[in-house]
């Protein structure tokens, strides 16, 4: 009689080796230059007590915050000033953790890339589901902008894999930026929120989602043609 056969039982994955490769990071918005001397600033004056992780924290929480208070905005539109405080925590959090763990020199390479950008991916569906339920924006344009966020992440990701280089910015625009722009659009729609257009009226949101939609496609086109070449030239077999 044949002794049975047992497969032997899979291993569970193993992290990634040691020899983890932090990509370097390219940054070449608007406001890189000031916006970088003021964290390193404010790193060096966070209390001990708060580390990258509390941070982290209070970033995600912040966005998801600011997702609430923009559905609140269809019930009180002073729900908006909400919104920019919360946009000034969500970038307190979300633009310190990794400078802090910079200066104090307590980095964590691949935690902190897998933390940060999962707890993006989180925040911007918390916050483009809150401008869908404000009132502000059509939610086809909110999805239109979750969409695009997410392909340009995506791209921004598998760049950094396969070329080594961790883009922050695309052009002259980054995160700053663009909390930037959101809330100077939500002090503009507080008091405007209808836009005028060649004799029709159109929500004020639904026109800036408009053109940041199309902004970002054409961006991603752009990097993904561009990547794709010098892949290809990398590694053109002779």
């Amino acid at each position: 009689m044949t002794a049975p056969h047992f497969e032997p039982r899979p291993q569970a994955a193993k992290a990634a080796p040691i020899g983890f490769v932090n990509a370097p990071r390219v940054h070449q918005a608007l406001t890189a230059g000031i916006e970088k001397r003021l964290l390193i600033w404010l790193a060096r004056h966070t209390p001990e007590a708060i580390g990258p992780d509390h941070l982290t924290t209070l970033g995600l929480a912040a966005q998801i915050a600011a997702g609430v208070a923009y559905a609140l905005v269809a019930h009180d539109p002073r729900a908006l000033w909400l919104v920019n405080l919360l946009l000034i925590l969500n970038w307190l959090g979300d633009s310190l953790d990794g400078t802090l763990a910079r200066v104090r020199n307590q980095q964590r390479p691949r935690y902190g890339f897998y933390v940060d950008h999962i707890s993006d991916t989180f925040g911007a569906l918390a916050l483009m589901a809150g401008l869908a339920f404000s009132g502000l924006v059509h939610w086809p344009i909110a999805a239109g902008l979750l969409v695009c966020y997410y392909a340009l992440s995506i791209e921004t990701y598998l760049a950094t894999y396969t070329l080594g280089r961790f883009h922050l910015s695309h052009g002259m625009l980054g995160p700053t930026e663009i909390r930037i722009l959101l809330a100077v659009g939500n002090i503009v729609a507080y008091w405007h929120p209808y836009s005028e257009i060649l004799g029709h009226r159109y929500l004020l949101f639904d026109v800036g989602g408009c053109v940041a939609i199309a902004s970002m496609a054409v961006m991603f086109l752009i990097v993904s043609v561009q990547h794709t070449a010098a892949l290809y030239r990398a590694e053109t077999v002779r």
